[in-house]
């Protein structure tokens, strides 16, 4: 990488600021922190976009994908996997290759202008009087410009609509919201001790049941309705970017005001990736015949470790296919998420969310260093005791990678990662640390507002 040093004082620079601004309580106006981070990431992206380096799934697999596109191509299968998502992306990158913009700046064109956007809605998700003095954090956040502006990796596309879901799920008010706001667990226990089992379920799921009633239209409806679809619109172009924001789902169900909603917006969200799939042989040149070629392709994930936390003790810190250790993995998170489920089910969203993201992080079996950009945009709107460590400790950890081990040869470059790879576990413990753990019950559960009946009702 030619341009490694300056890159380096600009984010050396950006985190010291950050925290001088935390340490001065700066609250700056919103307008100043955007264009901030618009001078930061445009000069990032064309010193990387001049750069004799360029990132190999950014030239092999991203630009494949949009000039499949241009050629009326399927991106999946044209790219020969490269691209294993849904082809909403790569139209914009048809799109600017179209134009004639050069594919090291339309590539990163996307993330950067992304990232651009985040910055005034990792704001709005904070709320509050340091909403601005968030903004200017992540303007600033290293990590966020490396992925965008050096790697070009599409996590800022992913987040740009799974935080504005957020945003818009929330909808007007105070910042701060309640989890679940009743034991449902608790309930149905004491219904069936009460009833029995074969009343408590009636009394459920009945004519005039709990769930009969949680359906049906109340006051406000309209309004609740329409802040769910567009809610789920957003998440659902989340997950036509990648298919990761999955886990961001739960909370931002938790967020529509009553189960109508987030039914409502739980269906919009899964249409709109069905929407982009069956469209393909209109708009990317995918005919019926390949459709499952696709699909396959995009559900195969190569059981690939070694890059990321414990798995490097056990391949020597090299990649390899290790489909036993990355099963076990998988399990290893959907037991913890669910963990995080029980834990934080009173916490605020938002807080929840950030869980969920973290303890993946610990316990995923595999990881690529734009991965770690999830939880970035939550973490800094609702910042924990241990956020800044974690912050700048996988932003050196990263960094480390794209701006020193790049100076060296291939071979180098093997040699280097074995260390880097099982040097990333002591990132573990600082990550588990930066969990909300005081904030598992969320302060507004005591201002939650009187809502009707047929939210809240819980008997059985």
């Amino acid at each position: 990488m030619d341009y490694a040093v300056l890159t380096g004082i600009v984010l050396v620079a950006g985190v010291v600021f950050a925290l001088v601004a935390q340490w001065r309580d700066w609250r700056p106006p919103l307008w100043a922190a955007v264009l901030v981070g618009i001078a930061v990431r445009v000069l990032i992206m064309y010193t990387s976009a001049i750069d004799s380096w360029q990132p190999v799934d950014f030239m092999e697999s991203f630009k494949p994908a949009g000039e499949a596109v241009l050629q009326g191509k399927d991106p999946v299968l044209a790219s020969e996997g490269g691209w294993h998502f849904l082809p909403t992306i790569p139209y914009v990158y048809g799109i600017l290759l179209w134009l004639g913009i050069p594919w090291e700046y339309a590539g990163r064109l996307v993330t950067v202008v992304a990232d651009i956007v985040l910055i005034p809605l990792v704001a709005k998700l904070a709320g509050g009087p340091k909403a601005s003095l968030r903004a200017l954090q992540y303007a600033l956040n290293p990590l966020a410009l490396l992925i965008a502006s050096v790697h070009g990796q599409v996590e800022p596309v992913a987040l740009v609509f799974g935080v504005a879901a957020f945003v818009v799920a929330r909808g007007p008010g105070a910042p701060d919201r309640p989890g679940l706001t009743t034991d449902v667990v608790a309930r149905v226990r004491q219904g069936v001790a009460a009833y029995g089992v074969g009343t408590s379920v009636r009394r459920v799921l009945g004519r005039g049941g709990m769930l009969r009633r949680a359906l049906m239209p109340g006051s406000g409806d309209r309004a609740d309705l329409r802040r769910a679809l567009l809610a789920g619109l957003l998440m659902g172009l989340a997950l036509c970017a990648k298919s990761w924001p999955i886990w961001l789902i739960p909370g931002m169900l938790l967020l529509l005001p009553h189960l109508r909603a987030r039914v409502a917006a739980l269906v919009v969200t899964g249409l709109v990736p069905v929407f982009f799939l069956v469209t393909s042989p209109i708009f990317a040149g995918t005919t019926l015949d390949q459709i499952p070629a696709v699909i396959r392709t995009i559900q195969d994930i190569r059981p690939i470790v070694g890059e990321w936390g414990y798995t490097p003790w056990f391949t020597g810190g090299d990649w390899a296919l290790m489909p036993e250790l990355a099963s076990f993995g998988t399990k290893l998170i959907y037991g913890s998420v669910i963990v995080v489920l029980l834990l934080w089910r009173r916490a605020d969203p938002i807080d929840l969310t950030t869980a969920i993201l973290l303890v993946f992080m610990v316990m995923t079996p595999r990881l690529g260093a734009q991965y770690l950009l999830w939880f970035m945009p939550f973490l800094v709107a609702r910042p924990t005791r241990w956020a800044w460590p974690a912050i700048v400790g996988v932003s050196f950890w990263a960094a480390y990678g794209y701006l020193y081990m790049t100076q060296f040869s291939t071979n180098d470059w093997w040699f280097l990662h074995r260390d880097w790879s099982r040097a990333s576990i002591v990132l573990l413990p600082v990550l588990l640390l930066a969990m909300p753990w005081n904030r598992r019950v969320s302060t507004a559960q005591d201002r939650v507002a009187t809502v009707p009946p047929r939210i809240t009702s819980t008997a059985v």
